[in-house]
């Protein structure tokens, strides 16, 4: 399921350019999507939000910031982020499949991590996982990344929406 880890988001293209490619191919595909975000706090939507277009795919997200809305707004077990936290590649599968699921889209992309300045749980700044899952049946097709990045925390939740929308493009591939 889960990509070797990514030492850094490839710098280019920018965020622009993939939320307008994300936007076209779904356009072309005919699908929808959502999103689920805790450290982007809404970044993802509101990049996909500013391609001339959006309206037609774009669903709608869940800004899930406190971890207590992970579970019961995007369905994420509370008895795992009890255990394991929230920083973690089951954290962010069920994000994204919550997404699809509240949000009625064929698509989502959900993100969960640390941005800094300060460690979460253990987990340093710049620790992040990604998820995509696509309806399908019986279950949805899911794609997931870990990425290890660097720089302050406007730097690193930058590079989580780009990295978000790369692999929204590399799903649908």
């Amino acid at each position: 399921m889960s990509d070797h880890p990514d030492p850094a988001v490839p710098p280019s293209p920018g965020v622009q350019d993939l939320a307008a490619g994300v936007i076209g191919r779904l356009v072309e595909r005919d699908l929808t999507i959502a999103t689920c975000e805790s450290i982007t706090g809404g970044g993802i939507a509101a990049a996909l939000t500013e391609v001339p277009g959006a309206s037609a795919v774009v669903r709608g997200g869940l800004v899930t910031y406190a971890t207590a809305l992970k579970v019961d707004l995007a369905g994420v077990d509370a008895d795992w982020v009890q255990r394991y936290g929230v920083i973690n590649e089951t954290t962010a599968v069920e994000m994204a499949r919550g997404a699809l699921d509240r949000c009625g889209a064929l698509v989502a992309v959900a993100c969960t991590g640390v941005a800094g300045p300060d460690p979460q749980d253990g987990h340093e700044p710049g620790d992040v996982w990604l998820a995509v899952a696509m309806h399908a049946e019986p279950q949805p097709a899911i794609l997931t990344r870990h990425l290890r990045l660097s720089g302050d925390r406007a730097a690193i939740r930058r590079a989580t929406v780009a990295g978000a929308l790369q692999m929204v493009l590399d799903q649908m591939r």
